[in-house]
């Protein structure tokens, strides 16, 4: 039986990154992996020679110049800037919120005049708001609210904004710019290739297994390696001896059409309560495409069941203070550590992801 200094389950970027920085050091890796691919969630697919990401949109951004350094010495990223839009009802809505938002909704066209208009309608929430509903009103206004805001959320939960707790918006990005690029990083752009290039380079050198369900075979992969980086879901490790985490999951309805451009931009979140689905990715404008069909994804969140991919930890306070409960059994732990979205029940970005990982192999070499 071989014997390895680390074995990773999961092979996503948390399990990734340790791997790379292991392997620099000499160290012998096992990653066993569930899903019949490597890459976890930025696995790619490839589709008419485009880059279709599989598991939802992934954008790289970034303002750790240490991390974007990392990853550019792994492989060469594109300028690719998210400027996504948002549809209304048929109605076109530029993001983050800024003033072309702002003149497409009211007319106005200096940042006085928007300003003023928001500072009105947010006046209708008195005191510390009770909800999301309330909360966001007091951030952006009734009219921002009522078309970019609540139908969508309300998707994404699964449930009325008035029933869902305020800190889930603690903040909505608002610009009195005529600056359509969503993020406020440094840096941000999509590997040259797609995320499997990235992927691959990061498990360079490590013994992998695909299919395969470590916790159905614990025991054995418990016995081949000194350490454990276990990045699945938390609760299911501990075979959810103190209760179930909830989640969201989202399901994909992936099309291939035969024309060369859908949409115009690779991001369309639908903001009103009856289009059934949140948004539609165009994954060829990722990488600037010039293939003359397209491939287009339609994402529908819904509650996580058994099965399911778990996808977004459900932050309430009920789900924090398992989650709490859980995490202080993993302290006790030797010879197990636990990383990424699932194992610390956190919404991560990729570069927080990396970020983790980086801090953890610190801890650990």
């Amino acid at each position: 039986m071989n014997r390895y200094d680390y074995i990773l389950v999961g092979s996503g970027l948390y399990s990734g990154v340790i791997n790379y920085l292991a392997r620099r050091e000499g160290k012998k890796c096992l990653v066993i992996e569930k899903r019949e691919h490597i890459g976890g969630n930025v696995y790619c697919e490839d589709i008419e020679g485009i880059h279709v990401h599989k598991y939802g949109a992934h954008i790289f951004h970034t303002s750790n110049k240490k991390v974007w350094n990392f990853v550019n010495s792994l492989v060469e990223f594109n300028r690719y800037t998210n400027s996504p839009i948002a549809n209304y009802k048929g109605e076109i809505y530029n993001m983050p919120f800024n003033m072309n938002t702002f003149n497409k909704m009211w007319g106005v066209r200096t940042p006085a005049e928007a300003k003023a208009r928001i500072d009105e309608q947010r006046a209708s929430v008195q005191g510390e708001p009770r909800n999301l509903e309330e909360q966001a009103i007091k951030l952006v206004g009734t009219d921002i609210y009522r078309k970019l805001v609540k139908g969508y959320t309300e998707k994404q939960w699964g449930r009325d904004c008035k029933d869902l707790p305020s800190f889930i918006i603690k903040r909505l990005p608002v610009r009195f710019t005529y600056d359509n690029n969503y993020f406020n990083d440094a840096y941000q752009g999509i590997p040259i290739g797609g995320y499997n290039v990235l992927i691959g380079k990061l498990f360079e050198g490590a013994d992998i297994e695909t299919g395969v369900d470590f916790l159905e075979h614990r025991e054995k992969y418990m016995a081949m390696g000194d350490k454990v980086v276990y990045t699945g879901a938390i609760d299911a490790y501990y075979d959810f001896c103190l209760g179930k985490l909830e989640y969201r999951t989202v399901r994909f309805e992936t099309e291939v059409l035969d024309m060369e451009n859908y949409q115009g931009v690779a991001v369309v979140n639908y903001t009103d309560r009856e289009t059934p689905y949140t948004r539609v990715i165009e994954h060829k404008h990722f990488e600037f495409g010039t293939q003359p069909k397209t491939v287009i994804s339609r994402e529908y969140s819904t509650d996580w069941k058994e099965g399911m991919e778990p996808y977004y930890p459900v932050n309430d306070e009920k789900n924090q203070a398992l989650y709490q409960e859980y995490a202080k059994k993993a302290e006790s732990e030797n010879k197990v550590i636990f990383g990424g979205r699932l194992g610390e029940y956190k919404y991560y970005d990729m570069d927080k992801v990396i970020e983790s990982a980086m801090r953890m192999w610190e801890k650990i070499r």
